[in-house]
């Protein structure tokens, strides 16, 4: 055979499959119109590479009982949820002027609602774990920790000796991570913990850690819970870089809760189904968990809201939307990466327009390559309607938060971008209280001291070559 006739057959080949591709993207997987362009622009300008990284990055997740919750467990479930939709209009103060949010958290996420909780507001990573580690020593039972990022590093060591130590005293240890957020991390690490009886698990694992088909869908969560009793959750991962010693990134900010009541079972319950889907081996049911015993004296309302690939429905981002629309005062978000879709950008549009005071809270240094101007673009975006975009400058602004009128806010894992939309894994806590709302809105005012203002004018004479990364990172805002 010619020469030729081999380059033909090969481009003919190419050529088909990317046709059959696009096929799947357009007619079969059902994606958000932005992404199925985006995956049709990667398939089609760059041939056979495209269709590498749509086997990796592509691919959507089968949705139906992901968590293969059995029959009995839907049922109670359901009729949990029906019966706190029928009661929610009648509990009067917070809970009843944000009823519609709460039902339409309920009713998406099967999120419950607790009223008997103490939350405590971390916003420095060496408190956190001080605090984390001194909580890890008194535990007396069990002890589930999960995270995105687990670093081999001083936290990383530290942390895994305080559980392996606990596991030695007859504690039941259990760690969950995630295999690419931790991919400098192995089970080798955590050998001496599970010589003492510690579990260990991996989230969606690569083959011989070299290929990972589910790359593009990570469990981003970050959650730790003690005996039942205490639960931990928000944007602080294991590593020294969140204390803020990493030369590079500099003072760490973040924001992470402490919680007793109610919301620890939901917390609880979270990382059940995760484990369970990591640890074939290992799993668990709801009777191996020690669940508190004891009802608390905390009387903040919050709600735990998951979200993943794992359902049609992106519940987080809805929650978000759903406050923004409520806010008639202010509306204060901070988030490491904004790369919203239409709704969102909309939805900041429409409360800028009604008058709302909307401040967005971004970093000043990049961390990624492409989602930095894109972030700039989107937030250039809403400039003209008076958004007051706030540049950290201390450090690295890694916390996810949004407080609306002082009254309601949300604290959790979930960035304001595609990839926590729709393609990771995430938690936050939503929170109907005026004290902690108010204690998260003043912690903004706060770090507003140590931003600059990214006002229309200074917008408007950046670079020729920030212009022209922000035109091609808003291409690719769909799958970034």
């Amino acid at each position: 055979m010619e020469l030729g006739s081999i380059f033909t057959s090969i481009l003919s080949f190419i050529t088909i499959t990317n046709i059959l591709l696009a096929g799947i993207v357009v007619f079969i997987e059902r994606r958000d119109i932005g992404s199925t362009w985006a995956w049709l622009m990667v398939l089609f300008f760059i041939p056979w590479l495209g269709f590498i990284f749509y086997v990796f990055f592509g691919r959507q997740l089968k949705q139906k009982n992901f968590y293969r919750l059995t029959l009995d467990e839907r049922m109670y479930l359901q009729a949990a949820v029906d019966e706190q939709v029928m009661q929610v209009d009648y509990q009067g103060g917070l809970s009843a002027k944000y009823a519609d949010l709460l039902k339409m958290n309920l009713r998406s996420s099967n999120a419950l609602i607790t009223n008997d909780n103490e939350v405590q507001i971390f916003d420095d990573g060496q408190e956190k774990f001080d605090a984390l580690i001194a909580d890890i020593r008194q535990a007396k039972h069990e002890i589930n920790i999960q995270y995105y990022i687990y670093q081999p590093d001083n936290l990383g060591r530290k942390l895994r000796d305080e559980l392996t130590l606990k596991a030695k005293e007859g504690v039941t240890v259990r760690v969950l991570y995630d295999e690419v957020g931790s991919r400098r991390t192995s089970r080798a690490f955590f050998k001496e913990l599970i010589d003492n009886g510690g579990l260990v698990e991996v989230f969606f694992p690569s083959i011989f850690r070299l290929i990972n088909f589910r790359i593009n869908n990570r469990n981003h969560r970050k959650q730790c819970i003690i005996d039942g009793e205490i639960a931990y959750i928000g944007g602080f991962n294991v590593g020294d870089e969140y204390l803020g010693l990493d030369k590079k990134m500099g003072y760490w900010r973040d924001t992470h809760l402490k919680m007793r009541g109610g919301a620890v079972d939901q917390i609880q319950g979270r990382f059940l189904m995760d484990w369970n889907k990591a640890a074939s081996r290992n799993a668990l049911h709801p009777e191996h968990l020690a669940y508190r015993t004891d009802k608390h004296s905390g009387d903040s309302v919050v709600q735990i809201i998951t979200s993943g690939p794992n359902s049609q429905t992106e519940h987080l981002k809805n929650m978000y939307l759903k406050l923004i629309a409520s806010a008639k005062k202010s509306i204060f978000i901070q988030t490491p990466y904004f790369i919203p879709d239409s709704s969102f950008m909309d939805a900041c549009k429409i409360a800028l327009l009604s008058g709302v005071d909307v401040r967005i809270m971004i970093p000043n240094k990049p961390d990624h390559m492409f989602v930095y101007p894109a972030t700039l673009a989107h937030a250039g975006e809403l400039l003209p309607y008076g958004v007051k975009i706030l540049q950290y400058e201390k450090g690295f602004m890694h916390a996810k938060t949004i407080v609306v009128d002082e009254e309601v806010a949300s604290v959790g894992t979930m960035n304001i971008d595609t990839r926590s939309f729709r393609l990771n894994f995430e938690v936050s806590a939503l929170i109907c209280d005026p004290k902690l709302a108010g204690q998260l809105h003043n912690l903004f005012l706060e770090d507003s001291l140590s931003c600059f203002e990214l006002t229309l004018e200074r917008y408007e004479v950046r670079s020729k070559m920030l212009k022209f990364k922000e035109a091609v990172a808003r291409l690719l805002s769909p799958i970034l």
